[in-house]
Protein backbone atom coordinates (compact mmCIF):
# COMPACT_ATOMS: atom_id res chain seq x y z
CA UNK A 1 0.00 0.00 0.00
CA UNK A 2 1.01 3.57 -0.57
CA UNK A 3 1.94 5.89 2.25
CA UNK A 4 0.81 9.43 2.91
CA UNK A 5 2.69 12.14 4.77
CA UNK A 6 0.26 14.37 6.65
CA UNK A 7 1.33 17.62 8.30
CA UNK A 8 -0.80 19.71 10.65
CA UNK A 9 -0.72 23.30 9.37
CA UNK A 10 -3.60 24.93 11.27
CA UNK A 11 -4.80 24.92 14.86
CA UNK A 12 -7.91 23.11 16.10
CA UNK A 13 -8.89 26.03 18.34
CA UNK A 14 -12.53 27.01 17.65
CA UNK A 15 -13.10 23.75 15.71
CA UNK A 16 -15.75 21.16 16.49
CA UNK A 17 -15.04 18.43 19.03
CA UNK A 18 -15.21 15.84 16.22
CA UNK A 19 -12.41 17.58 14.33
CA UNK A 20 -10.28 17.81 17.49
CA UNK A 21 -10.74 14.08 18.17
CA UNK A 22 -9.92 13.22 14.55
CA UNK A 23 -6.63 15.13 14.71
CA UNK A 24 -5.74 13.34 17.95
CA UNK A 25 -6.61 9.98 16.39
CA UNK A 26 -4.32 10.79 13.46
CA UNK A 27 -1.56 11.42 16.02
CA UNK A 28 -1.14 15.12 15.26
CA UNK A 29 -0.92 17.39 18.29
CA UNK A 30 1.35 20.32 17.38
CA UNK A 31 1.41 22.59 14.34
CA UNK A 32 3.98 21.50 11.72
CA UNK A 33 4.05 17.99 13.18
CA UNK A 34 4.19 15.34 10.44
CA UNK A 35 3.30 11.68 10.38
CA UNK A 36 3.49 8.94 7.76
CA UNK A 37 0.34 6.82 7.57
CA UNK A 38 -0.85 3.95 5.38
CA UNK A 39 -3.23 4.92 2.58
CA UNK A 40 -6.38 3.06 3.63
CA UNK A 41 -10.09 3.91 3.31
CA UNK A 42 -10.35 4.52 7.07
CA UNK A 43 -7.42 6.97 7.09
CA UNK A 44 -8.71 8.68 3.91
CA UNK A 45 -12.07 9.27 5.65
CA UNK A 46 -10.37 10.79 8.68
CA UNK A 47 -8.21 13.01 6.47
CA UNK A 48 -11.26 14.15 4.49
CA UNK A 49 -12.92 15.43 7.70
CA UNK A 50 -9.97 17.68 8.57
CA UNK A 51 -8.23 18.23 5.22
CA UNK A 52 -8.55 22.02 5.60
CA UNK A 53 -6.17 21.75 8.60
CA UNK A 54 -3.62 19.47 6.91
CA UNK A 55 -1.05 19.36 4.15
CA UNK A 56 -1.09 15.94 2.44
CA UNK A 57 1.72 14.43 0.33
CA UNK A 58 2.01 11.03 -1.30
CA UNK A 59 5.22 9.13 -0.60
Amino acid sequence: MAKLKITKVKSVINRSEDQKRTMTALGLHKINQSKEVEDSPMIKGMIRRVEHLLKIEEI
